[in-house]
């Protein structure tokens, strides 16, 4: 690869691309660095296959903790482990936004790693890594169809002067209620990642719109890089078995082709083995000639080409749909007798069981980056089995699917929280999808609303999702199918999720299987959007409108103290003594966090009220004439050291033990006697009591 080093201003920030130097052995090796933020993107590409009929792209993200100046906290293991959850969302992002660009008959193995070298806490490193990624593309062989560029919106109503923030820092990012990703062309839009505080979708639109512009500025350079550098793109060529195969399919088989796809798009056991009957005609007619597997393969692709000819030609959806119809919602709660909370939505064949978990803020997820360490209060989980597709499989570890469709849902749910002070509980959610045929990612959002109103927890509103899809003749001539199922989406030409409240978005994720979508398409995705989410919004008011008053009884009770920070040693008291003697007297859990919290947590309200009293004893404000009753633990020459309460001790002076003269303490009392005594004095600077005998409590 030549050697090559250009730079360019990305809003304020200097953005540098370097060629030839590092990695030598990979096809690409592309440095790119906004700010102090540097990422290496490497690009190879394999062998030419035969044995697959797909696109064989790879994007992986690594994060290296030494990015940021960061030792790995455990104490045994200090090299980084399988990719993060964020680690995964990244690569996903690059991937959507490249594979709609390449061929789709190409057969290498294309494998695209981006590895964050140095973070400087100000500069994203998911942008400057799709920045790197698009130009890594750009300067290889790959016959991509255009460029893309990368840039990620915020949106602050506090700032008059600038409401739209483009590639906001991090600070930045904590006021914004926008976190808006655009990757694009330069006319059309590939993909999109958003997260928002319930924002309107004129505000979207103009992201969109102007996140475009600043991606066009992007796309230039790098057309100017590409120029310099100079290399010659490959050739992929057509294939043309596949092509012969496809064409003696349509003629002889087009009828069966057409009933497979309107079996796809009905329930399972309509069915009645149909679907396999005709596709064994098929490869019985043609497998002296074709390889099974290629015909099967070829069948398919037919298939799902299959749905546009059927829209544009009979001017309806695959299972005889309005393009604005959503199939069939209902919804029940609790499902589940002993959890927290649980909901059962269903759109159509798509069947969401989702399942709430509370628990004391210490379960908090802790997560560890280069970015440091950060603490996740709201988990959503998503889990689909083989059996929900009706197949049978073996069962791994979350698939990066499934991260990123748990992660979609979360991002969805989280503005309409209450935040911890107001409900001091770790939260988690798991959607388990027992059946799915179309947006069962949108399913677990509206699962995972009415699980958690069903736990108790005050959501702020109701939030619901629903996928759409396109189908185009051309720019200006399209249909928007409303929540789209399987067959549509394999089909169709883009996976378009919009999640929101009555009021606004929460989240969206665009992914496109065509070229991509003009901004008068998105508009009008985005106002259809509104209105299904709104028809889905009725069925779960119905359902249930509101959040319970109360959590579940067997969700844990969580109390949250915040005591004046001189005072936290005493709670804690010698070698954690004060709390082991709170949590042995009324079995609740004390945890205080890093920020001087205590949260007390157990399985009834009244052993909660009695450990909190008991630690608000410990920083209480003493009163004179206060009487406690307290228990003798020491006695000394000149007096009692009377414990009054866990961690609180004063001194009964002999002085103060009778109305008469007391020669000598044992003469009224003894180790481990119970007293009732009153505070006759508070030591301004020490605090330290002095108490006087009321009484024995015999």
């Amino acid at each position: 690869m030549k050697y090559l080093e250009e730079s360019t201003d990305l809003n304020g920030s200097k953005l540098t691309l370097q060629t030839g130097r590092l990695a030598p052995h990979a096809d690409v090796s592309v440095f790119a660095r906004l700010g102090d933020t540097c990422v290496l993107v490497t690009l190879v590409l394999g062998e030419e296959r035969s044995d697959i009929d797909y696109l064989p792209l790879s994007v992986d993200y690594q994060e290296k903790l030494y990015a940021g100046g960061i030792i790995k906290g455990s104490r045994w293991v200090k090299r980084e482990g399988r990719p993060s959850d964020v680690a995964v969302l990244v690569s996903r992002l690059i991937d959507r936004g490249i594979r709609p660009l390449l061929p789709k008959t190409m057969r290498c193995d294309i494998q695209i790693i981006a590895t964050l070298l140095s973070y400087d806490g100000e500069h994203s490193p998911e942008i400057v890594a799709s920045l790197g990624a698009s130009a890594a593309v750009a300067f290889s062989k790959l016959p991509a169809h255009g460029i893309i560029g990368t840039t990620r919106m915020g949106y602050s109503p506090t700032n008059s002067d600038k409401l739209f923030v483009v590639n906001p820092s991090e600070e930045q990012q904590e006021t914004s209620i926008l976190d808006l990703i655009v990757t694009s062309t330069s006319e059309k839009v590939v993909m999109i990642e958003t997260g928002a505080d319930i924002v309107g979708e004129d505000i979207i639109l103009e992201g969109v719109e102007k996140a475009m512009a600043e991606n066009k500025k992007f796309i230039e350079f790098v057309e100017k890089c590409v120029e310099k550098i100079g290399t010659p793109k490959m050739v992929v060529e057509e294939d043309t078995k596949n092509d012969e195969l496809s064409g003696e399919i349509e003629k002889k088989f087009s009828a069966s082709i057409d009933k497979i796809l309107r079996m796809r798009a009905r329930h399972k056991d309509e069915n009645e083995g149909e679907e396999e009957k005709l596709m064994t005609e098929i490869v019985e007619a043609l497998k002296e000639t074709y390889d099974k597997k290629l015909i099967m393969g070829v069948v398919n692709t037919l298939v799902d080409k299959q749905v546009k000819k059927i829209v544009i030609k009979e001017g309806k959806r695959v299972d005889g749909r309005a393009f604005d119809e959503i199939r069939p919602v209902s919804a029940q709660v609790p499902m589940l007798p002993r959890t927290h909370g649980s909901a059962l939505f269903q759109r159509g064949e798509t069947q969401v069981l989702s399942i709430t978990t509370l628990g004391a803020l210490s379960l908090e997820q802790l997560i560890e980056g280069p970015e440091g360490k950060e603490s996740k209060r709201f988990m959503h989980h998503y889990s689909d089995a083989p059996y929900s597709y009706g197949q049978t499989g073996r069962l791994f570890g979350p698939s990066r699917r499934a991260i990123g469709h748990g992660a979609l849902a979360e991002k969805a749910i989280e503005p309409v929280l209450p935040e911890s002070d107001d409900f001091p509980y770790a939260i988690r959610v798991v959607s388990e999808i027992l059946s799915e045929n179309g947006s069962s990612s949108m399913g677990s959002v509206s699962g995972s609303s009415l699980s958690l109103m069903d736990a108790g927890v005050p959501l702020k509103a109701s939030v619901a999702g629903m996928a759409l899809g396109i189908i185009t003749e051309s720019d200006d001539k399209y249909y928007i199918l409303s929540d789209i199922v399987g067959a549509e989406d394999f089909g169709g030409e883009m996976d378009f999720k919009i999640a929101g409240t009555r009021e606004g978005i929460t989240a969206i994720q665009l992914d496109v299987k065509n070229k991509g979508l003009t901004l008068k398409m998105i508009s009008e995705i985005l106002a259809q959007g509104k209105v299904g989410r709104a028809s889905i919004l009725d069925v779960m008011d119905k359902t249930l409108a509101k959040s319970r008053a109360e959590t579940s009884q067997y969700a844990p009770c969580v109390e949250i103290l915040t005591p004046p920070e001189d005072k936290i040693g005493e709670i804690i008291g010698p070698g954690g003594k004060n709390i082991r003697s709170i949590t042995a007297q009324t079995g609740a859990e004390i945890n205080i966090t890093d920020d001087g919290k205590v949260s007390i947590s157990g399985m009834t309200k009244e052993s909660v009220a009695e450990a909190k009293q008991l630690v608000q004893n410990v920083y209480k404000v003493m009163q004179i004439d206060e009487e406690f009753t307290g228990k003798v633990i020491k006695i000394l020459p000149f007096g009692a050291v009377v414990e009054i309460m866990p961690g609180k001790e004063g001194l009964l002076h002999i002085s103060r033990l009778g109305k008469g003269f007391v020669k000598e303490v044992t003469d009224v009392v003894n180790e481990g006697d119970t007293l009732v005594v009153k505070v006759v004095e508070v030591d301004p600077r020490s605090g330290k009591l002095s108490l006087a005998l009321v009484r024995k409590v015999e």
